[in-house]
């Protein structure tokens, strides 16, 4: 039986648990993105902050994941940034440069 055959029947008994598991789906995944996205930003600033890391790439690469991190809060309802930006140590540095795209030189 698919996975369809299943939600099919479960609305004939419930209609309203045909849609459930399929909400409960989308905020499982939305969930994970988030959590995948902050790790991403988490790992980029502590590149920054190594001593002897290439300055210019990991700038680059931290504002790339904050900016996508921004990004997927605000597509799941998060408007308010300044919580996670206190939280996460990003920095003036990293904040003045979201959206910018890397120089391809």
């Amino acid at each position: 039986m698919s996975l369809r055959d299943s939600l099919d029947l479960i609305r004939m008994v419930r209609p309203e648990a045909g849609t459930s598991a399929i909400e409960h789906e989308i905020v499982a995944e939305r969930a994970s993105s988030l959590g995948s996205a902050e790790a991403r930003v988490i790992a980029a600033m502590a590149a920054l902050a190594e001593p002897d890391s290439n300055r210019q790439q990991c700038l680059e690469t931290a504002r790339q994941a904050v900016w996508a991190y921004f990004v997927q809060r605000e597509l799941i309802g998060f408007r308010g940034h300044n919580d996670v930006i206190r939280e996460l140590k990003i920095t003036p540095e990293v904040l003045a440069g979201l959206g910018a795209a890397p120089s391809r030189r």
